[in-house]
């Protein structure tokens, strides 16, 4: 099959979460042997900052990890030649990063061209920005894939598509692999973004304190850190080390003992069950990892065997020491989340899932000649 997607950027993961599970995906499809155009726009903010920080050189950088991918970029104040993009396609599958015009006009499209259209949704905007999703029209849509149960039967509730599947992030498990007995750097390593007042309490009171109050060797990775967070970070006398590419992930995780993961504020309070990509990044490198309060509405994880809760962050230091203290601990976590992960949660998977979904679908050919007769 050809499938076509319009993403926000494969390129980049400055600020932009996707791209680990995005770059998974197209590499599995590649590998069952589909052919994949993935399109992202000119200029894109995630790409520019990438550019604008890091420099071009980064973009050789990935084609290192990722030399089967190949995205190409449109210039989205032109119109596209839609004919030469979407003419030979069977499956079209469109992020909600981009703008609502484009995704009406390839709704508009699917008729003529007769592909399948599917709308990809990985954000929380439809309990937290749910004006923004009216302003999309999917009624030419197969129907959407959406990140978790409770985004699902929003999307059913709300009538916004005919049909809606949860389709969960996973990990890339052959990039994203353990390396426990590489040399160790430190004891405690978090990689992940401030980001926009969603968790700054909670960062304080399950990171950045617990870490000041145990003495750890800690050090943090993101973007998006303002002056007030990076005083904090060193008053507790965390490094931080700034933005560090997704695929580097896995070689920085070998050389710390253990990782924590807390969650943004409207994912704890409005989308239960919904982890985000970096859970399953750690589980899948097999750091032991302990998370502040989150529920498994949808018991993807096992919590004590997978992963550690902890309650508060005086709980947070508690758990902290006991993987810290305890190899045997340490060794049964990094064992029992990996295995999760290999059993239920990687992109492999997720394929699978998706071309099962492919399958469901009646082509818009068969459905004219139903009608017809």
């Amino acid at each position: 099959m050809k499938f076509v997607m319009f993403y926000h950027s494969l390129y980049s993961d400055w600020n932009h979460g996707n791209a680990h599970f995005l770059r998974g995906i197209v590499k599995e499809l590649l590998k069952r042997g589909h052919e994949v155009d993935v399109y992202e726009p000119e200029g894109g903010w995630s790409l520019n900052n990438l550019i604008k920080d890091h420099g071009a050189e980064k973009l050789d950088e990935f084609r290192k990890y990722y030399p089967t991918l190949n995205p190409q970029f449109y210039n989205p104040a032109k119109p596209l030649n839609y004919e030469n993009i979407l003419g030979n396609a069977d499956v079209v599958i469109v992020h909600e990063w981009n703008e609502p015009e484009m995704v009406a006009e390839i709704g508009k499209k699917k008729e003529r061209y007769g592909y399948k259209l599917l709308f990809h949704d990985t954000h929380h905007r439809a309990v937290s920005e749910e004006a923004s999703m009216a302003k999309y029209d999917f009624q030419n849509y197969d129907g959407a894939l959406v990140f978790g149960e409770v985004i699902r039967k929003i999307y059913k509730d709300k009538g916004w598509v005919n049909k809606a599947w949860t389709w969960h992030e996973a990990a890339d498990a052959e990039l994203f692999k353990p390396d426990r007995d590489a040399e160790k750097e430190g004891d405690l390593v978090w990689i992940g973004n401030w980001g926009d007042n969603e968790r700054t309490e909670e960062l304080m009171e399950f990171l950045v304190e617990p870490v000041k109050e145990l003495g750890l060797k800690a050090k943090v990775y993101g973007v998006r850190y303002p002056d007030e967070a990076k005083k904090a970070l060193k008053d507790a006398g965390i490094e931080y080390g700034g933005w560090l590419p997704n695929y580097k992930v896995p070689e920085v995780f070998a050389k710390y003992k253990v990782t924590v993961h807390v969650p943004r504020r409207p994912y704890v309070e409005m989308l239960p069950g919904i982890p985000t990509i970096r859970p399953f990044e750690a589980l899948s490198c097999g750091i032991p990892l302990v998370t502040s309060p989150w529920k498994d509405a949808e018991g993807l994880f096992t919590a004590g065997e997978d992963y550690l809760i902890a309650k508060d962050g005086n709980d947070m230091g508690y758990r902290l020491s006991e993987v810290l203290k305890s190899a045997q601990l340490a060794q049964s976590l990094s064992e029992n989340g990996r295995e999760t992960i290999l059993k239920k949660h990687t992109c492999a998977i997720r394929v699978d899932e998706l071309e099962k979904i492919i399958n469901e679908i009646e082509s818009p050919m068969a459905k004219n000649m139903k009608i017809n007769k």
